[in-house]
């Protein structure tokens, strides 16, 4: 438990003129890598299912997707590995204060994920040359750690940032951290499990949609036999099954946070004054306290936060300004979030009425024009789901203990650092693209029949 007073209370600002800078540092890298840990929780598994595929019915051509996809798989590992180790660093070196501070809390967490990357990294090795040596048996139980070190690894990520945005499992005495309890701090935190739920379908989301997306350009191309309808239709399948899925996982989640985190919630609807029966605004921009050009729906926030729609939801005038997060930004990325998330869900919906009624995929040429766009469009609904659990928790980098101005660095470079990361990320997409292109022009490896 937590007492009254918080450490950011106790602990001086750091004087640092760039903590913009900082944390749009922070975020960039975090941009990059998110979408490669989806892959990283989702592909490995889509894989060894087209390989059990190929197991149970001797079809040759999950054969030759499974191994076309486990180089990719390969490949996404690769670049994840980097940019993970750029956000690594990122963590001591631009918020020394705040890992100095609760390292003991979530240390066990980061270690448990290091054990998890070293696992993977030695099965994926295993798995994608163990084709030919390997019995099928054997090579296909060596993808299965790869599976459960991608779970568990972003895992221990999730349960830190749980935390970050719940506190729990250590007391304050003087300014200090003490009384430590990791386990109760990861795994005993009820923030986590609505986190944990939502990333990992939007993993399965976001991977199947940008999946399906590449096989949909190949079909808008002309290019549409039995391996690219295959390759299409098993990502799709996982995708359209989880959208609608979010939903409902999104709607507990906003209920979490209305109880926890109430400012966030306020800032994500633009609620300026605590209010009985609060309505929802569908689009339209905050300022001068309110609202406008918006779309109101009479006590729908209530409703959605409380589930009665005559209760009380509290207001950013709960907290002073210089404790309330940038209203417009929380704002525009949740309604992205939301906005993407419905089309996606009723996308994979249309998806699955064609497939059980007619046994068929979709012939419609627009049907697969969505579905190229789609994959983007969830990239883009996952990075604003993230801007709104991080950003609406500023200006706390522990939510109601520790400011992130304590817990930045004080060194000077911040902006030279900034241009030189988002150059090493433009030369890394570039190779990524490079390599991506490459594999998927490589020749099949059997002829299959149209």
């Amino acid at each position: 438990m937590l007492v009254a007073t918080p450490l950011a209370a106790a602990l001086a600002p750091v004087h640092q003129r760039y903590l913009l800078e900082a944390r749009q540092m922070q975020a960039l890298s975090f941009a990059v890598h998110i979408p490669l840990v989806c892959f990283g929780i989702a592909f490995p598994a889509l894989v060894l299912f087209v390989e059990w595929l190929h197991r149970r019915s001797g079809d040759e051509l999950y054969l030759v997707l499974a191994k076309r996809w486990s180089k990719v798989m390969l490949a996404l590992f690769a670049v994840g590995v980097i940019t993970g180790t750029i956000l690594s660093f990122e963590m001591g070196l631009l918020w020394p204060n705040f890992t100095a501070t609760f390292g003991s809390v979530f240390g066990l967490g980061f270690a448990i994920e290091g054990f998890s990357f070293f696992m993977e990294a030695i099965f994926i090795g295993i798995y994608v040359y163990g084709w030919e040596p390997l019995s099928p048996r054997l090579h296909f139980a060596s993808g299965i750690p790869v599976v459960i070190a991608g779970f568990t690894g972003s895992l221990m990520v999730i349960s830190v940032n749980a935390w970050m945005n719940h506190p729990s499992g250590f007391r304050l005495h003087g300014g200090k951290v003490v009384d430590v309890d990791p386990l109760a701090a990861l795994f005993g935190n009820s923030y986590l499990w609505h986190e944990l739920v939502h990333m990992y379908v939007a993993a399965y989301i976001v991977t199947g949609f940008l999946v399906a997306g590449v096989y949909a350009i190949e079909r808008l191309r002309g290019s549409w036999g039995r391996y690219q309808r295959t390759a299409l239709a098993i990502p799709l399948t996982v995708a359209a099954l989880a959208a609608p899925v979010q939903v409902l996982v999104g709607d507990w989640a906003a209920r979490d946070v209305a109880r926890s985190q109430p400012v966030k919630l306020a800032a994500i609807e633009g609620l300026a004054k605590t209010t009985r029966g609060a309505s929802e605004h569908v689009l339209g921009w905050y300022t001068g306290g309110q609202v406008r050009d918006g779309i109101a729906i009479p006590k729908l926030l209530s409703l959605l936060a409380f589930h009665n729609p005559n209760a009380t939801v509290k207001g950013l005038d709960t907290v002073s300004p210089a404790r309330r997060p940038p209203v417009n930004v929380v704002r525009v990325a949740f309604q992205l979030m939301v906005g993407i998330g419905t089309a996606l869900a009723l996308l994979g919906v249309a998806y699955l009425v064609v497939r059980t009624r007619r046994r068929r995929l979709p012939q419609s040429v627009w049907f697969y024009r969505a579905l190229a766009v789609a994959g983007p469009l969830s990239v883009v609904a996952l990075i604003s789901g993230w801007i709104v659990t991080e950003v609406g928790r500023q200006p706390w980098v522990v939510y109601r203990v520790m400011l992130t101005s304590h817990a930045v660095t004080g060194a000077g470079g911040i902006p030279v650092g900034h241009a030189t990361l988002a150059l090493v990320y433009a030369g890394l997409a570039a190779a990524v693209l490079w390599v991506l292109r490459r594999l998927a022009r490589a020749p099949l490896e059997l002829t299959v029949a149209s």
